[in-house]
């Protein structure tokens, strides 16, 4: 079970509604992922703020985050992920709002996730089988919302703003098998998120990248279909 939920949580980051202003296909992944170097999450030890405490500066940095996350209903496009051993995948990814996402990882990897606004199904297509959550167990209970308020939502710990990136970092409480940290990142000129890491209670990070996005596409209804049948336990 803990294998699955480490799944939902990462590809659930694949998912995040963030692209109004659509990177041109052909776009080359970003760079930090196309290395293999992923930026370390911030450190649990360090808890610098929360959402009440926040200063004017960085409450402004998250509304217009805020802002940008709600402004997109659909989105299409790929990502690469960097798990924790180092190991490099990537794939497609579909988005409609509110609630539904679809992940497909390219050859030989057989796995795909599909929530469709009510449950996400985690599914080996070698095998054929699946496994069920609920939306309200992963991060993408208030992610896929129409509107997003990560003041309200999220358990903000710290918000920071480099040369490269605006940083958003939060617990993520409510997820099924414990705390799981989200550091989110964005570029601080348009506000289009570039990458994430979460790191699992265990401390183990997991980081991805979207690029080739589009948001002017609506993606066919039916990728977002769960056959419950093959539910299995």
């Amino acid at each position: 079970m803990r294998k699955t939920v480490g799944l939902a949580v990462a590809l659930s980051f694949s998912a995040l509604p963030f692209a109004a202003h659509a990177q041109a296909a052909g776009n080359p992944e970003p760079s930090v992922v196309a290395q293999g170097l992923p930026l370390p999450a911030t450190p649990r030890n360090q808890r610098t703020a929360k959402a009440g405490t926040l200063d004017a500066a960085q409450r402004q940095m998250v509304e217009r985050i805020n802002t940008y996350m709600s402004s997109v209903q659909t989105l299409i496009g790929d990502f690469v992920q960097v798990g924790p051993d180092g190991r490099r995948s990537d794939g497609k990814f579909y988005l409609q709002k509110p609630g539904r996402v679809r992940f497909e990882y390219s050859l030989p990897n057989p796995l795909e996730l599909v929530a469709d606004g009510k449950s996400v199904a985690i599914r080996d297509r070698k095998l054929a089988t699946q496994d069920l959550l609920l939306v309200s167990q992963t991060p993408l209970r208030f992610l896929l919302s129409e509107k997003i308020d990560l003041l309200r939502e999220g358990n903000i710990v710290n918000v920071y703003q480099d040369d490269q990136f605006v940083t958003v970092v939060v617990d993520e409480k409510n997820t099924l098998g414990g705390t799981h940290r989200l550091q989110l990142m964005f570029n601080p000129k348009d506000t289009q998120l570039k990458q994430w890491t979460v790191t699992d209670p265990q401390g183990y990070d997991t980081t991805v990248a979207l690029y080739n996005l589009d948001a002017s596409k609506r993606p066919d209804p039916g990728l977002f279909r769960i056959n419950y049948e093959t539910f299995r336990n």
